[in-house]
């Protein structure tokens, strides 16, 4: 295939990416800048909100702690699940990625009947005499926070055991030959050769907990408020279609600015030669 054939086919996906992604964006975008206060006025107004913040912050905080969850645990089941056999390993990538094919309402909706006043974890608690009254776990930051990592551990998983199945068995080998002790060698040996791995799932992980809308609803309530809810409430039941397309904006350049950041550390952890 010459250069010039390759050219005319990307172009039907180019205009497809140009119609179905930017334009929406520019549409989003124009109004926005569009107040008799100033060019970005609205902007301004948006940061000087001390709620606003408040809101930033909690879609942060609760992205931040997902992936260090979601991370902590994706490691050693990536590990364990990337050195079995090649029929097992199938096995379990299917297992893990099953509950993806799950709706993400439905999900959500099963956490509701675990974390309630009388769900399944308050009733084992009070079995245990634990407690002496049911937690308050649901329509909190927590329970926000479980549900991420339930919905994203996935994600992480699959990103990381690509990584797993180029590891260097040697080098660990001899490293236990040396006498370093299991963690030593984990942290010096093996998570250093999954660099790319964690950055590339701590990536998605990060923007679509940032991104999410349906979890946060259904788990969070009205009282904790994120970014992506807190654009539906600006639009749908504020009717400010300007407001919700100003979050809309800084959210979506919050996340670009983080995937950016991650891919530039990635590049800069990957000292893998680039000529063979």
């Amino acid at each position: 295939m010459n250069r010039k054939t390759a050219v005319w086919l990307l172009i039907p996906a180019f205009l497809g990416v140009l119609v179905f992604t930017f334009f929406p964006l520019i549409q989003i975008a124009i109004p926005t800048f569009q107040s008799k206060s100033g060019f970005f006025s609205l902007y301004a107004q948006f940061l000087k909100s001390s709620f606003n913040w408040a809101v930033l912050g909690r879609s942060f905080l609760i992205a931040i702690i997902t992936v260090i969850v979601v991370l902590i645990l994706g490691i050693p089941i990536s590990i364990w699940v990337g050195r079995q056999k090649t029929v097992v390993r199938q096995v379990l990538n299917l297992l893990i990625l099953f509950p993806m094919l799950t709706n993400a309402v439905v999900r959500n909706f099963a956490w509701i009947i675990i974390l309630g006043h009388d769900g399944i974890v308050n009733k084992i608690l009070l079995a245990l005499h634990l407690i002496r009254s049911p937690l308050n776990i649901l329509y909190t930051n927590a329970s926000i926070i479980i549900g991420s990592v339930y919905l994203f551990l996935p994600i992480m998983i699959n990103s990381l055991i690509g990584s797993v199945a180029e590891l260097n068995v040697e080098v660990e080998e001899a490293a236990a030959v040396l006498g370093s002790s299991p963690w030593r060698t984990l942290f010096k040996v093996i998570i250093p050769q999954l660099t790319t791995g964690i950055l590339t799932g701590c990536i998605l992980v990060f923007a679509g907990t940032m991104t999410a809308y349906t979890t946060p609803e259904i788990l969070g309530g009205n009282r904790h408020l994120v970014m992506a809810t807190m654009i539906y409430q600006q639009a749908m039941t504020l009717g400010n279609w300007q407001n919700a397309s100003v979050i809309s904006i800084i959210l979506i350049v919050i996340s670009a600015l983080s995937m950016w950041l991650m891919r530039k550390l990635s590049q800069h952890l990957d000292r893998r030669p680039t000529n063979a």
